[in-house]
Formats: structure tokens, sequence, C-alpha cells
């Protein structure tokens, strides 16, 4: 008994000792994370190498379509829409497949990213936008798989970039950097909208910082949003709390009457009873 609980704890020894050896992968990982005007772009692939191989033609036949790469599918992350050939891409990952050809490439970004490889079943509805582009011959040969990001000059666009043996594939991206940048702009220079004064206020408030910024704060929120009824219990208990208990009525009112009409019973029973308190 005890020889067999021995190998058997010799066994299991062997075993976990085995399962802790590590060794590099042929065609390690990579992740590049990018930032492209305001649009973060992060691309995750596998980089195979040449190893006297003759790659496409050869290894990446013509005319199929290839994983881009090894292992499982190149990944990439759009933290915007972008646009692509013309067509819009949503924001969101994508599997990166692409069919190389000698003249042209296709380069299709398809909606399911978590194949290991190709998709066991190919579906041509879900790739989200195809184009096709012209490689270039590079006059030096690349021996380990890259992809990346060039052409960052100008921040409504760049280009993803495809580079093996000495092929180079380039796809532009163009991106909404104006969009979104004068749209901050015009939110910015139109100030503080009534929730942003609100919440200042209100940390004033509970922070017990300063009382009078704290009800200028939450009586700009109520002048810009007067039907914000909970806005105005905010108001009524700073007024109290300064000492101002008809204003603090008038403001309970207010959040009574509003809260009322939305079928909040709570803000009901609190105004009910704080109004009941100072009017005595």
């Amino acid at each position: 008994m005890k020889s067999k609980l021995f190998l058997l704890f010799a066994f299991v020894f062997v075993f976990s000792t085995q399962a802790q050896i590590k060794t590099p992968q042929p065609s390690p990982s990579s992740k590049v994370e990018q930032t492209i005007g305001l649009t973060d772009v992060t691309l995750e692939y596998s980089r195979p190498s040449m190893r006297g191989r003759v790659i496409y033609g050869n290894l990446v036949p013509y005319g199929k379509t290839w994983r881009t790469g090894a292992n499982a599918n190149t990944k990439i992350t759009f933290s915007t829409d972008v646009i692509i050939d013309g067509k819009t891409l949503k924001k969101g990952s994508y599997a990166i497949y692409t069919i190389p050809n000698k003249t042209s490439w296709d380069v299709m970004f398809y909606s399911d990213a978590g194949n290991w490889g190709l998709p066991q079943k190919w579906d041509d509805g879900k790739v989200a936008l195809k184009v096709s582009v012209k490689p270039e011959t590079m006059p030096f040969t690349i021996e380990t798989f890259e992809m990346g990001f060039d052409n960052l000059a100008d921040a409504n666009y760049g280009s993803l970039f495809i580079l093996w043996e000495k092929t180079l594939v380039a796809v532009k991206i163009n991106v909404p950097t104006d969009k979104i940048a004068f749209g901050s702009i015009e939110k910015t220079m139109a100030g503080p909208g009534a929730n942003d004064y609100f919440n200042a206020g209100k940390f004033y408030h509970q922070s017990g910082k300063d009382l009078n910024k704290s009800l200028e704060y939450v009586s700009k929120a109520t002048d810009m949003k007067p039907e914000a009824w909970w806005m105005f219990r905010e108001k009524s208990l700073i007024q109290a709390e300064m000492g101002d208990k008809k204003g603090a009525i008038a403001s309970a009112q207010k959040s009574l009457a509003g809260a009322q009409k939305a079928g909040n019973a709570d803000y009901v029973k609190m105004n009910k009873e704080s109004i009941a308190e100072w009017s005595k």
C-alpha cells in the first residue's frame, strides 16, 4: 500500500513539475497600442518567422483566406468609429483576415474576433468591411512577420501596415479627430451644464466645505434645469442648514410637486417631513 502511495505521489510530483515548464513559442504574440488622432487602436497578433521558407505563393497561398499571422486570429480594436476606403467601420473589435495575391490583397475586418485562426464556418455576413489594396515590394527582407501603424503625422488618419518577406501592405484608416475635438471644444466653451453645477454643489455641501458656494452652484443647476425636483431637494437642505427656512420650504415644495408627478414616494415622504419640520 505504501509503495502504491509513493508511486502515486511521485507521478503527481513529476506531472506538476512538467506542467510548470515554459518554452518559447515559435510564433510569439505581440500587442501594439496606438493612438491615431483621438482614437485608441489596439492590435493583437502572433509573429511567425520565415525560417528559410518561401512565404507568399507557398506557405501563404495566393487566392486563399489567411489568418494574417499565426495562432489565434489577429484582432484589432477601435475606440471610435473609423472610415476605411470611404466606408464606416463601427467601434469595437474585429479579426483581420486577408486574401493575398500577387498584384492585390483583400483585407477583411470580421466581426467575430474569437476564432483560433480561420472560423470553422466562414460567414460573409460577418465581414463588416472589406478593402482591396495594392502590395508594395520592399528592397529588403523582413524575417519575422510584423504589423503596426505608420503615417501618423496627420491627426485625421494613419496606416495599418502588414510586413513580411519583401511584401508591404498598407491600409489607410481615417479617424474622426476633428469631430471629437470640435465637439469637446464646443462643450467646454459652452460652460458647465446643470449636472456639473449640481454635482459640484452637492460635493461642497456633503463635504462641509462651503455652504455659500454649495448654494450658489445648486441654484445655478436648478435655474438651468427647473424640472429637476431632486436638485431642489438638495437646495432645500442647504438653505435649511444655512438658517433660511422660508427658502428651504419653497425649494422643498418644488421638489415635492415634482416628486409627486414622477411618482417617487421616497422624495414625497422626505419633502413632506422637512416642510412640516421647518414650518414649526
